[in-house]
């Protein structure tokens, strides 16, 4: 055993699976075996592996400029582009852009820059945010906060309450509907549920609500029609920031440009982006906020001397460089729209498992998806714990296909957006296999409630 403390691993599990190398959509153990890609690393390689035009920008950029902070005023015309790119991508008005590493540490950006805005502007008990059950935010000390799973707070004591972290419902209707209950009445209570508790703790010491337009490590959540409408409503009423957290659906994962225009999001007040925006081949992150919360931020860093806040690594021109060949290949390449058709074909793939014993929900949207397993058909009753998630999951790699259980016993489909019809199917055979070893598994142990 190495030396290596693994991330987000069962510390009595590591080393299960080594790669060696990638391919467009595959990658490759260290004996070879071949595994299609079906969660785009973690959700992430969009483009896939081996992308010689990216591999290229980084060796040109190593050699032109392979690093130069971004502290005292220092820039580089790279960082520059590519925040001038996604500004004028994102439906952020104004938008001004802070660079970092990871989803964790730009959401964790934004919990500061929160705070710095509204002592700025005079309002300094405005530093609540509201955050959702079973959400995924990240994991440094304040996003693991911000993320609702009990796994990212178990034993690591985090300051909830220190913080003002708040928690409304999941918009997850099969989970969380009361008996006869329609999608339109669940979103109503659980919205109305929201408002009572803005002002129960006061709208104005609320600063932001936070929300990923399609949720991920939680299950693939996709909140029921006129959810986020309404949610936006009550925001606006109370005069509450919407912070749309973008790491997982940004740049063409729901087959548009963001989940917000997939979602009806109108006109966020800040963004956080990742993964996709480098096809992860460098590490970076993007925390977006609009024009006048940036401006109102100028006067008192000047009166400080500095505003104390940055990264070794934020605005990395190589990461630079990479991110604005991707978003370049991106639009060259109407990969979005590509994206587009084949989530419809993805879904509809796997919608063909609805009438199967073990599946309770199918959900997603776009190259984006999750199968949720039950061990009562009828009621949705699920399993206890996490175990026939984790053995679906090993059933598919041991057929050939990386995967990833989520939210206990929900397996979830993330392919790169370069994949194709050919290799959606033989994501479904693979699956298909998958699924007949679970249920004997299930089926043999005596796991399923009649």
């Amino acid at each position: 055993m190495s030396g290596i403390i693994y991330p987000t691993t069962n510390l009595k599990a590591t080393e299960s699976l080594t790669l060696e190398r990638g391919d467009g959509v595959y990658v490759y153990d260290n004996s070879g075996k071949e595994y299609i890609e079906a969660l785009a690393g973690l959700w992430c390689t969009s483009l896939g592996y081996n992308n010689r035009e990216l591999i290229d920008t980084v060796n040109e950029q190593m050699g032109q400029l392979s690093y130069s902070h971004m502290f005292g005023g220092k820039t580089h015309q790279v960082g520059m582009d590519l925040a001038d790119k996604l500004n004028a991508m994102v439906p952020v008005e104004n938008a001004k852009v802070f660079f970092g590493n990871s989803g964790s540490d730009a959401n964790d950006s934004h919990v500061k820059m929160l705070r710095y805005y509204f002592n700025a502007i005079g309002k300094p008990e405005k530093f609540k945010i509201i955050a959702r059950e079973r959400a995924y935010h990240g994991v440094t000390v304040a996003a693991a906060s911000l993320t609702g799973l009990v796994p990212n707070h178990t034993h690591f004591d985090l300051p909830f309450d220190a913080l003002g972290i708040l928690r409304t419902d999941a918009p997850h209707y099969y989970r969380g509907a009361l008996p006869g209950e329609t999608e339109e009445q669940f979103v109503d209570r659980i919205t109305n549920n929201l408002e009572q508790m803005i002002l129960k703790e006061g709208a104005d010491t609320i600063a932001a609500f936070i929300a990923e337009p399609i949720t991920g490590a939680s299950g693939v959540i996709v909140p029921p029609k006129g959810y986020y409408e309404k949610v936006q409503a009550i925001l606006n009423k109370y005069d509450i920031l919407f912070w749309a957290d973008e790491v997982i659906t940004g740049f063409g994962r729901t087959g548009n440009d963001f989940g917000s225009t997939t979602m009806n999001i109108q006109k966020p007040d800040m963004m956080t982006l990742a993964k996709q925006l480098s096809s992860a081949y460098m590490p970076i992150s993007a925390s977006v906020i609009r024009g006048d919360m940036y401006e109102a931020m100028i006067e008192p860093s000047a009166q400080v001397g500095v505003f104390g806040h940055g990264y070794t690594y934020s605005g990395h021109p190589v990461s630079c460089a990479v991110a604005l060949k991707t978003l370049e290949i991106y639009e060259r390449d109407n990969i979005f729209g590509h994206a587009a058709e084949m989530g419809r074909y993805m879904q509809r793939r796997l919608h063909e498992f609805a009438d199967h014993p073990l599946v309770g929900e199918i959900r997603g949207e776009g190259l984006i998806a999750a199968v949720e397993f039950v061990a009562n058909k009828q009621t949705g009753e699920a399993f206890a714990g996490g175990a026939i998630g984790g053995f679906a999951q090993q059933a598919c790699q041991n057929h050939g296909m990386i995967t990833r259980a989520v939210a206990g016993s929900s397996l979830a489909f993330c392919p790169p957006l370069i994949v194709t019809t050919e290799q959606i199917d033989e994501i479904i055979e693979k699956f298909s296999l998958a699924l007949q070893d679970t249920l004997d598994y299930v089926t043999r142990e005596n796991l399923q409630v009649a």
